[in-house]
Order: structure tokens, then sequence, then C-alpha cells
């Protein structure tokens, strides 16, 4: 899949790693990733960024709706933030957000890691 540039996406994407680096900086590293994302929240409020938190996300069937998934933060409408709290990101962790597309329409993602440093990977 090939995503063209937007600078909007671009300008939130930038602000949205900048709060992680900055509650990575306050908080550091250990604690569950619900810790983190409640301090995300806090910070995002703070830079003027509206997310809404645990978003459900219907799975369908053939029509039929048989699971939910629940994005840790989306941003914006635009953004989905998938945390976590791990040693190291894995395989899992980014088919997990590719998920997340397919049952919004929304096209980028940032799988966020709160380890011993904060580690970011855009999809």
């Amino acid at each position: 899949m090939t995503t063209i540039s937007n600078p909007v996406t671009d300008e939130i994407t930038d602000r949205i790693i900048g709060c992680c680096f900055k509650v990575h900086r306050v908080l550091g590293s250990g604690f569950l990733e619900k810790v983190y994302e409640n301090a995300l929240m806090i910070e995002f409020e703070k830079c003027g960024l509206k997310a809404r938190q645990q978003v459900p996300m219907a799975v369908n069937y053939e029509g039929r709706t048989v699971g939910e998934y629940f994005a840790d933060i989306v941003v914006e409408d635009r953004v989905i933030c998938e945390l976590k709290a791990a040693e190291a990101l894995s395989k899992e962790h980014e088919v997990q957000l590719v998920h997340y597309f397919a049952a919004t329409g929304i096209e980028i993602g940032l799988l966020i890691n709160f380890g011993r440093s904060v580690t970011v990977r855009r999809k």
C-alpha cells in the first residue's frame, strides 16, 4: 500500500510523537499501557489534539458483526495509535494495527512502544 504524504496528517503524527516522548521523559518505562494511554490523553489535550480512548471497531463477516476491537487512541479521526509497553515490538503488534485500518477506513497508524525508550512505527 502506497501512502501519499499529507501535510496535515504529517503534522498531526509529528505532534503525537512529540507527546509520546514527553510522556516517556516524565514517566520513564515500566508502567502498564493504560498509564501511558491516560498520560497521552492529557498531553493531547494540552496541545490541542482531539483524541478518543478505547474506540470500538466492529469486525464484520459477510455483512454481520462477529467481534469487536478497541483501538487504544484515535487522534483527530485521522490517526490510530496502538500503544504497547513491551520489551520490543513484534510482527503481531503490527498485524493488530493493520486490522484496525480495515475496520475503520483510517489509513494512518502509529504503533508506539513505551519500552526502555520510545519506539514508533508509522504504518
